[in-house]
């Protein structure tokens, strides 16, 4: 709402925008964007995975396309919405994603490598607590929805006197379709990818996807503005975005259980299931994997590896009925 209102029953408070991190999560800048060949539209959206959903564009490996995404509550919410419009929220249209897109020469068993060249922020974002829904849902049934403002080249938000939250925009939600002709709900991660919500999907990282069906068919959406590990309440600052990204056909790797990323930094792998534990010890036997097919290592070499320089952190708990956790390992480590 503009300027910070809060909806009835909170304080309002005012939220300053002001200096601190690139939204991107680094101040120094990169390389050039590359030139987009292909503009998608907020309103080219769908909200299932399926591998019978039409693309609503064909690339060749390498495109680089600019895609407009819509916030998650696809315009149930607005800058002006309040506790009311919260209480009508359904959950059905939730995560309009831009795509999908289908990329020749992409066939099962390759990967897809989606390379996050650039990620704008939109005009406005909310986040909300949503009776029923949350990591502590049992302990926090009251609604809560506050909005926010923002002016290009804006990097973070006071959120209380003394409070500020650096923005780093990524998007939630991205994956290709999965084997299946069913209409999946996009709300928990799975081997396509779907709603991962890792924080570390920003600028300049390269997400590497199991393609399951030919031309791989890769959606993007649930823009998010700001969000902390674990996503415990359930919503991020969810707003809208500008990304530009690029696509690209890897070869000869092999399938992967669930998507891999890299940054100029570290590689990281995930792993999904429904409790903690479980997603834990996927995520570590990943990145075993990984480092015994990329590195030449014996397994238990890997699991000694990963044991004394690789980091598993939580990425969300609340995409019921599976969560996602992330483990990285530095390319001081490993080598590029």
């Amino acid at each position: 709402m503009p300027g910070g209102r809060v909806s009835a029953g909170v304080a309002l408070l005012s939220l300053v925008l002001a200096p601190g991190c690139a939204p991107g999560g680094g101040a120094d800048e990169g390389p050039p964007t590359p030139e987009p060949q292909h503009t998608l539209t907020a309103d080219q959206t769908h909200n299932r995975w399926s591998r019978t959903i039409p693309p609503i564009l064909t690339v060749e490996s390498g495109a680089v396309i600019e895609a407009y995404l819509e916030e998650a509550s696809d315009g149930q919410l607005t800058p002006e919405s309040t506790f009311e419009d919260l209480a009508r929220l359904s959950f059905d249209p939730i995560h309009p994603l831009t795509g999908p897109v289908y990329v020749e020469g992409a066939e099962p068993g390759d990967l897809l490598a989606v390379t996050l060249h650039e990620i704008e922020l939109g005009d406005w974002g909310w986040v909300a607590n949503v009776p029923g829904f949350g990591f502590l849902a049992d302990r926090f049934p009251e609604p809560y929805l506050r909005t926010f403002e923002f002016e290009p080249g804006d990097t973070s938000v006071d959120f209380a006197p003394g409070i500020r939250i650096p923005l780093r925009p990524f998007p939630g939600v991205m994956g290709v379709a999965p084997d299946t002709d069913s209409m999946l709900v996009t709300i928990p991660p799975r081997q396509n990818g779907g709603n991962m919500d890792d924080r570390d999907l920003v600028e300049g990282t390269t997400v590497h996807f199991p393609v399951l069906v030919e031309g791989a068919l890769f959606s993007i959406g649930d823009p998010h503005i700001a969000q902390g590990d674990g996503e415990v309440g359930g919503t991020a600052i969810e707003g809208p975005l500008r990304v530009v990204y690029e696509l690209e056909v890897i070869k000869g790797i092999g399938p992967i259980p669930s998507p891999h990323y890299e940054t100029d930094e570290f590689y990281a792998v995930t792993g999904f299931a429904p409790t903690i534990d479980e997603a834990a010890r996927n995520a570590v036997e990943a990145m075993i994997d990984y480092l015994v097919r990329s590195r030449g290592l014996s397994r238990q070499e890997a699991y000694q590896l990963a044991s004394m320089a690789g980091d598993l952190k939580i990425a969300e708990v609340v995409d019921v009925p599976n969560m996602l956790v992330a483990m990285r390992i530095s390319k001081d480590v490993i080598g590029n």
